[in-house]
């Protein structure tokens, strides 16, 4: 079943310049980007995308962290695209991350672990509304 999901290329991953490297894997996984934009996120935007976090203890390094620097933020679309982008992207613990994964190969540490990814569709669609509209998305 052909669904979207939502990435984000986060500022560990665009401050080495390594957009390029993490779509190759992206694309290699079977999943297109069909929306693609280069951001820099103001708190405002990061505390309403991780509010769902905001009484955990790590809540405001992760906004500090997210507004650091730009971001890339896309739409992917294939097959099960919510399931397959967070295999490629590994363990949220880049320690736990299988060998190829974005994260395996590319992550920093914990919180500056490269890339986000929708958990479900319905979060997919959510996330993806907060960045891009339908005429923004080429399918």
């Amino acid at each position: 079943m052909t669904e979207r999901t939502f990435s984000i290329i986060k500022p560990d991953a665009t401050r080495r310049n390594l957009t390029g490297k993490i779509n190759a894997v992206i694309e290699d996984a079977g999943l297109r980007i069909v929306g693609q934009r280069r951001v820099r996120m103001s708190r405002a935007q990061a505390e309403a995308f991780y509010g769902v976090h905001k009484d955990k203890p790590f809540f405001g390094e992760l906004v500090d962290f997210m507004t650091s620097g730009p971001v890339v933020v896309q739409v992917l679309e294939g097959d099960n695209a919510v399931a397959r982008y967070r295999e490629v992207m590994g363990a949220t613990n880049p320690a736990n991350a299988a060998p190829g994964t974005i994260r395996q190969l590319y992550a920093e540490s914990f919180t500056g672990n490269s890339v986000h990814g929708s958990d479900s569709p319905e979060n997919a669609k959510i996330e993806i509304a907060q960045f891009f509209t339908d005429a923004d998305v080429v399918g």
